[in-house]
């Protein structure tokens, strides 16, 4: 059990669920990004954080996995050109770290999927493409992300 002494939930809003994005392409960085384990232990893929930092949806949060290291060759191939799409995306051809990829803008593709297990509509980013494909619409320089944010803090 928990001391709850003192709250009262007539004085704080109640949260919301989110409903995943609209199928579409967004401006966006990369906020974090973490190696995991696989669930089955045999590999581990690199999991990114992406910030939409722009429009309707601006602050709102979408994630990747891209699995590096795998018994599938073929896993690992497609992560390998997942990864190489968004260094390119940012500008980073040689990362020494997936810390340097944090905060640069890029256009993610995302589009909405059907959980096999669950049945729910969840997001997925299917795509990466330089800033400049978002163009004709407002853009938010990298130096604008707040200090939390950066990688460098």
């Amino acid at each position: 059990m928990a001391n709850l002494n003192g709250f009262d939930a007539r004085t704080v809003d109640p949260a919301v669920p989110f409903e995943p994005l609209p199928a579409g392409k967004y401006l966006a960085v990369i906020t974090e990004t973490e190696m995991k384990a696989t669930k089955r232990g045999d590999g581990s893929f690199l999991e990114l954080t992406f910030d939409v930092i722009d429009g309707e949806y601006r602050g709102r949060n979408v994630w990747s996995r891209v699995n590096l290291d795998n018994p599938n060759p073929l896993a690992v191939k497609i992560a390998r050109g997942e990864l190489s799409a968004i260094c390119r995306a940012v500008g980073v051809l040689t990362p020494k770290d997936s810390c340097e990829l944090h905060n640069l803008p890029l256009v993610i593709t995302v589009k909405c999927k059907k959980r096999d297990d669950t049945g729910e509509i969840t997001n997925e980013v299917s795509g990466y493409a330089k800033r400049e494909a978002a163009a004709g619409q407002p853009q938010q320089a990298a130096d604008d992300v707040p200090p939390w944010k950066r990688c460098d803090n």
